[in-house]
């Protein structure tokens, strides 16, 4: 595969081999990141757990102490005045079956996140099909599904993300913008593995935290020692 000259530069910065501790990790992002553009920075954390168990799934939420350098665009499923309320806490879209109808009938996904209150899930089921794959199903455990939308639609537009595992055991997360510079990515990299390390099922056997790279969209990858995050 062909690498331009920035990444071919990057590279030579890595020892890849070397596993970095996670501050030593965060400035060499930083060094690495050399497209135009302002990089987003990806936490990828493979974990000792089998997904396909249901006693080891891992998934939550967690606002970013320093958000994640993105207005994630909201959509709502609300009615009467919870409806009101969505669109007061500065939600995209607000709606009931138009917006499935939309969904369906457009293939319409210009958003980020789906909110629904309790009452409007079996409306949403019906996008179960498309919403599931692109992991935009609302969840209680994501937050997602909640009377509270003014809650939910702020601590979303703070830079609230959700992780889950993938079929490989993996989650792959945003941290931040590479412009966020090394201490900021770095409150936002501990924010997250302390969750997950929260988020431990107690059915996981063995080393929970097998691998944890961290990249830039256009940079390569960079290894960080799982030692040195509390687990």
């Amino acid at each position: 595969m062909f690498r331009g000259k920035k990444y071919q530069d990057s590279v030579k910065l890595i020892d890849k081999n070397a596993q970095y501790d996670p501050e030593a990790a965060m400035e060499l992002i930083t060094k690495t990141a050399k497209a135009k553009f302002d990089e987003t920075v990806e936490a990828h954390i493979k974990l000792g757990v089998d997904s396909r168990h249901a006693d080891q799934q891992v998934r939550g939420a967690i606002v970013l102490p320093n958000g994640t350098g993105k207005s994630a665009k909201v959509l709502v499923f609300a009615k009467g005045a919870k409806a009101d309320e969505a669109k007061a806490a500065g939600a995209d879209f607000v709606g009931e079956m138009d917006m499935v109808e939309k969904i369906q009938g457009e293939n319409w996904f210009d958003f980020d996140v789906v909110v629904a209150t309790p009452d409007m899930m079996g409306v949403v089921g019906r996008l179960g099909k498309v919403l599931g794959p692109k992991g935009l199903m609302p969840s209680p455990k994501a937050g997602t599904v909640t009377m509270d939308v003014t809650k939910a639609v702020n601590e979303i537009k703070a830079g609230k993300i959700e992780y889950r595992l993938d079929k490989t055991n993996i989650i792959h997360c945003p941290i931040g913008k590479a412009s966020f510079g090394a201490q900021k990515l770095g409150e936002n990299f501990n924010a997250l593995m302390g969750a997950i390390v929260k988020a431990k099922p107690s059915a996981a056997k063995g080393q929970y935290l097998r691998s944890v790279t961290v990249a830039s969209t256009m940079g390569p990858g960079i290894k960080v020692n799982t030692s040195k995050i509390a687990q």
